[in-house]
């Protein structure tokens, strides 16, 4: 029995923790994530608006090859970058696990309702779709905006497998880290619903900073329509869903489309 009591008492969450230690935690997984890509974001948005020379005739290349010239080497650099980017949403699902709420589950990334996030995912990558490549030539052709290059990846077997997996990578750790974990912890800080929701879209579009104004203001707004809809279905999933699908149309559609049509800017 005294065993028994053991057991249940480990899996329930923990009582007392301080707004100090929340805070801490938060602060540290955002460190090691996408707070630090914001910082870098900014840096490099500054060395790109201080050099010579507008902002739309610099490049921003997003997949770019870690080992030109050794096809296997860079894949293992390719991959190696997908999984170390994935560890703060691994570090994310053990925090949430301790707090005995079945870890990412309570935040909606899961398979319990796949059909129903896929269908969802879908809709919103079609709506955000469009409107997103338009406001990008248009920040663009304003000056606000460097060309942003999607990827320069050899032409090499693995090269689109590659690209889908980037994307993957890229919609799992930000609508994990940026919304589900992020509104969580905030909420449990006090924070009220609408400063939670600046938060969230300012820190999107931060570390999107290095593509330009437009691209800070453009994952902004996105930001803000995935705080809403995230709180009206509860689900991080049908954004993951949206997410991956937007990336995977700019890598793999810049990949088959550059250079072959007058609309789409190159470097």
């Amino acid at each position: 029995m005294q065993v028994e009591a053991e057991r249940v008492a480990d899996s329930l969450p923990e009582e007392g923790t301080s707004p100090r230690i929340l805070r801490s935690e938060t602060v540290l997984v955002l460190a090691l994530s996408l707070g630090a890509s914001g910082v870098s974001a900014l840096i490099s948005f500054i060395g790109s608006l201080t050099k010579p020379g507008g902002l739309k005739h610099q490049a921003a290349t997003l997949n770019t090859s870690y080992a030109p010239g050794r096809p296997w080497l860079d894949l293992a650099w390719q991959l190696f970058g997908i999984a170390t980017a994935l560890v703060p949403v691994a570090l994310v699902a053990h925090l949430l696990l301790r707090e005995g709420t079945g870890g990412l589950r309570v935040i909606g990334f899961d398979r319990m309702r796949p059909w129903s996030d896929l269908g969802r995912g879908v809709l919103i990558a079609a709506g955000i779709g469009s409107a997103g490549l338009a406001f990008y030539l248009v920040a663009r052709a304003a000056g606000g905006n460097l060309t942003v290059v999607p990827e320069s990846l050899p032409d090499v077997w693995w090269k689109y497998p590659v690209l889908i997996l980037s994307a993957l990578q890229n919609s799992v750790l930000e609508e994990v880290i940026v919304v589900g974990y992020l509104l969580r912890r905030l909420g449990q800080l006090g924070w009220t619903p609408m400063a939670a929701l600046v938060a969230s879209s300012v820190l999107r579009g931060s570390y999107h900073l290095y593509q330009g104004i437009g691209g800070f203001i453009g994952n902004m707004v996105m930001g803000v329509v995935f705080v809403l809809l995230y709180r009206r279905w509860q689900r991080v999933g049908p954004l993951v869903v949206a997410h991956a699908l937007l990336d995977v149309g700019a890598f793999v559609g810049y990949a088959l489309l550059a250079g072959k049509v007058s609309w789409l800017p190159t470097m």
